[in-house]
């Protein structure tokens, strides 16, 4: 996905039909994510009609058996889909065979796979308890420590997490949930969350931004002035190999 279009408007709506609206009124200026939501409703068939508009995210974090998590990211390549995820808490078999496939997958036109580290949902009190020993910040450390030694490159945290991944990793490909414009940084269920400026600023490659878009009156004119004030970021970010 190029710099130049730094979003991707997550289509986190029950409504195909406006799904496809939605993608078509933003056509050449953001990708799309895609997640269970929409996908087990239409499948294959929304990811195609979809990715005419713009690279196609699919979100369905896949955690499973090595063979499984790489049978279901086959077919979402083969669906039409320019990044899916996985978790990284699957483990280094698993991300091992991950970067082996992506590679593979390359060879027949551009595709990322996304590792998932902690959700943006989660604060250090409402983790589940395993997981309380480390701090958020240490966890996504470790966990994008495991993902890049696997051989992905691809990482998907917090917009408070990047900062430091990115020092670590400087040639990743970081993908920020819990981003909201400035005014409209709470209200659901993230909570860890910054504006797209900030994250920016904090060294992510691209921005998940769903209800400031998705809900506005007009989403043509809001992602328009959401890429009017991050332009100046944009400029400054230099483009990640994939």
């Amino acid at each position: 996905m190029s710099l130049a279009r730094p979003i991707f408007v997550a289509l986190d709506i029950d409504d195909t039909d406006r799904a496809v609206e939605l993608a078509g009124q933003l056509s050449g200026l953001v990708g799309f994510k895609l997640g269970p939501r929409l996908l087990i409703r239409q499948g294959q068939d929304l990811v195609q009609s979809i990715a005419r508009y713009g690279p196609v995210f699919v979100d369905n974090k896949y955690f499973d058996i090595p063979n499984t998590m790489e049978s279901a990211v086959r077919a979402t390549f083969e669906a039409g889909a320019s990044f899916c995820t996985v978790h990284a808490q699957s483990g280094s078999e698993a991300l091992q065979r991950m970067a082996g496939l992506e590679k593979h997958l390359n060879q027949l036109r551009p595709f990322k796979i996304l590792s998932v580290t902690i959700l943006t949902s989660f604060s250090k009190q409402t983790l589940p308890s395993v997981l309380r020993d480390l701090s958020i910040q240490d966890q996504v450390k470790e966990l994008a420590q495991l993902t890049f030694a696997s051989g992905l490159t691809g990482l998907v945290c917090s917009p408070f997490e990047v900062e430091t991944i990115k020092g670590l990793f400087p040639h990743g490909y970081f993908v920020t949930p819990g981003v909201r414009p400035e005014g409209l940084v709470a209200g659901d269920d993230q909570k860890r969350v910054m504006t797209p400026e900030q994250a920016l600023k904090k060294g992510a490659s691209a921005l998940v931004i769903g209800r400031p878009i998705v809900e506005a009156e007009n989403p043509l004119a809001a992602t328009k002035e959401i890429l009017k004030r991050i332009k100046l970021e944009t400029s400054h970010v230099t483009p990640t190999s994939k």
